[in-house]
């Protein structure tokens, strides 16, 4: 058959199972197992789907992944996530909108340990949401901070998409976790300007805040080392060389599982409970990429990337005209898929496209990543948004997308700004090279 018949079938048939509500790894499997047999005959085709699925499951890298979910987990089951909103809320809650800042800070802070950008928004939404109607926020305001905040966990160290993105294109997962605390803290900047300029103008969407005494705050953070020490050996043995991300993964997931214990608020039951949630999202997440994976061999035998890479460099658009038609892309899909789906999806098109045009491939997965996430809070859908709108069934989904709006144009202004001034992204991932 010919190749580009092929091609535009298997990308058809993929959007076709998509819109019949089939898991995307199961999609783009099915498609790409179907295209590639009708290329090469469907005997190899199946032969490769074992080789492809226990090689990808096998992979001892692949587990990061489940030890970082599980590390989230337990940190959610065991009422850290409380304790870091609690010292948060002491630390930002005397000036005006300082619930807000905390909901940011505390955003970031549990991105540190989870890595998720749905269940970072769905815990602030169930700590942080009560807590700022109780003392009168706007709900746009509230929502709005909840959802931003939520889009940290894919960037902040260690983040599942930056995880997958390494090993889709075989760079350092290391050298990507170090490139993304810059752009993170840059981040929970952005989106405290971003609500205090809101407040500004709208100072009636926040009371004025009351100064806690300083010993509540100073015992509230006693009760966070031992987290802040588990964050802190994971990504500094992760810089240090003292081990690889895997083996961070199993530190982080051991300890807070200690730490949880030691606290007196944990259980076998909730145990158990971490265990089973975080296989459910580990295979959800490994079955999406053992179906891009066999996608992109159908990718690969098309010449798919190269097709796309000509016509993109035949367009005359220059590197960085190039590069804002594929982070518009991605933008798109973010808003109607998981980021890691999008990274998966993706990555593999457009990598040898970004390597020929000289952009640094470190750079351009934290670039790919902060684009993501503007997509799980931009309309017409937004997961983080359908997220909050979940637990919170009572609040006006538009006013969720009204809340929003001020900080994905802080998130436009901040990729602009890491595309502008690369060495943001770099600096520390140069010190290990």
């Amino acid at each position: 058959m010919d190749t580009n018949l092929v091609m535009f079938l298997g990308f058809g048939l993929t959007l076709l199972l998509c819109a019949l509500r089939v898991p995307i790894g199961l999609a783009m499997g099915s498609s790409g197992i179907i295209g590639f047999g009708l290329l090469t005959g469907f005997e190899p085709a199946f032969r490769l789907v074992s080789h492809s699925v226990i090689s990808t499951f096998s992979d001892y890298t692949m587990g990061l992944i489940p030890l970082f979910i599980l590390m989230g987990a337990v940190a959610v089951a065991s009422g850290i996530s409380a304790d870091l909103f609690r010292a948060a809320q002491l630390w930002f809650g005397g000036f005006r909108g300082g619930l807000a800042a905390a909901t940011i800070a505390s955003c970031g802070g549990f991105a540190a340990i989870c890595g998720s950008s749905a269940a970072t928004a769905a815990t602030m939404t169930r700590l942080a949401l009560p807590e700022m109607k109780r003392y009168g926020y706007s709900e746009r305001l509230a929502t709005g901070v909840i959802a931003a905040g939520g889009t940290l966990g894919v960037l902040i160290p260690p983040s599942i998409a930056l995880a997958i993105y390494g090993l889709l294109t075989q760079q350092s997962i290391g050298l990507l976790f170090m490139a993304g605390v810059v752009p993170g803290i840059v981040a929970i900047a952005f989106y405290m300007l971003t609500a205090r300029l809101w407040l500004m103008r709208r100072p009636q969407d926040a009371p004025a805040g009351i100064v806690p005494p300083l010993r509540e705050r100073v015992v509230s953070l006693t009760r966070l080392s031992p987290i802040i020490l588990l964050c802190l050996t994971v990504i500094g043995g992760i810089y240090g060389g003292i081990f690889t991300p895997t083996e961070a993964g199993a530190v982080g997931a051991t300890g807070a599982i200690v730490i949880a214990f030691a606290s007196r608020r944990f259980s076998f039951e909730r145990l158990f409970i971490s265990l089973t949630e975080s296989v459910r999202t580990a295979a959800a997440i490994l079955t999406i990429l053992a179906g891009a994976l066999l996608f992109g061999y159908f990718l690969t035998i098309t010449q798919t990337p190269q097709k796309v890479a000509q016509v993109l460099l035949d367009a005359d658009l220059g590197a960085y005209g190039t590069l804002l038609v594929i982070l518009a892309v991605m933008l798109v899909l973010g808003c109607v898929m998981d980021s890691a789906a999008v990274v998966i999806l993706t990555v593999p098109i457009v990598y040898p496209i970004i390597t020929q045009l000289g952009f640094d491939p470190i750079w351009f997965g934290v670039i790919v990543t902060m684009t993501v996430e503007i997509g799980m809070i931009s309309p017409p859908f937004g997961l983080n948004v359908f997220v909050i709108k979940g637990i919170s069934k009572n609040t006006d989904i538009w006013e969720i997308y009204k809340g929003v709006a001020p900080f994905i144009l802080a998130d436009i202004v901040r990729i602009a700004v890491m595309i502008l001034f690369p060495s943001l992204v770099l600096f520390l991932p140069n010190l290990l090279r």
